[in-house]
């Protein structure tokens, strides 16, 4: 079993520490964008779509797409449960962790493509779409900090892939945007602190 790997992208992040939280020890093998290394008809053969992450089974057999892939290891490897114990936690992770992407993790990518020089001659950039984008996740950064009013964790009391999931999508805020929880946000600071000071964060 191998990971494909894109260091900088937060789907391959996601599924780094979901790795790391489940204690494996799964080979990374990086894949260089810039260079069309995801392009070339190897790599397209494993993934018609040439994104990362990618898990390659021993059979050959490949998995796409990073909540796949944490699923299929969550099946795998079910301590520590990430995906939730019993039926409605399942579903109140799935329920958060959707939320985190659609709500959060997607409109920051959209920005970050419209907006970032390495895209310029890959997509079609719109500003304003990035704008719109910008605001709508200041705007749920807002309604975040109000759900996590007396919680620890964004889906029920422990960390599982919804938190990896906003996790993830902050830092790329932070890296790639400059877009900060504010301070004046003790609820969403002190869940930052919780989750980032985890072993796993730097996955």
């Amino acid at each position: 079993m191998k990971l494909y790997d894109l260091p900088a992208s937060p789907n391959a992040r996601r599924v780094r520490i979901f790795v790391a939280e489940k204690g494996l020890d799964i080979p990374l093998v990086p894949v260089n964008m810039m260079e069309n290394e995801n392009k070339t008809d190897e790599y397209m053969a494993k993934n018609s779509l040439g994104r990362m992450p990618l898990l390659e089974l021993d059979d050959g057999s490949c998995i796409a797409e990073s909540m796949a892939i944490c699923r299929y290891l969550e099946e795998l490897h079910p301590e520590p449960p990430l995906l939730g114990r019993d039926a409605l936690d399942k579903a109140m992770v799935e329920m958060w962790q959707r939320r985190m992407e659609f709500e959060l993790l997607m409109p920051i990518i959209a920005v970050f493509r419209n907006t970032a020089e390495m895209f310029k001659d890959r997509v079609q950039q719109i500003p304003e779409m990035a704008e719109v984008e910008a605001e709508n996740v200041k705007a749920k950064i807002e309604w975040l900090e109000k759900e996590l009013e007396g919680k620890q964790y964004i889906a029920n009391d422990e960390y599982t892939a919804a938190d990896i999931t906003a996790q993830c999508s902050f830092v790329m805020a932070k890296a790639a945007l400059g877009i900060r929880i504010p301070e004046e946000m003790s609820n969403l600071n002190q869940w930052w602190e919780r989750v980032t000071s985890r072993p796993t964060a730097r996955a």
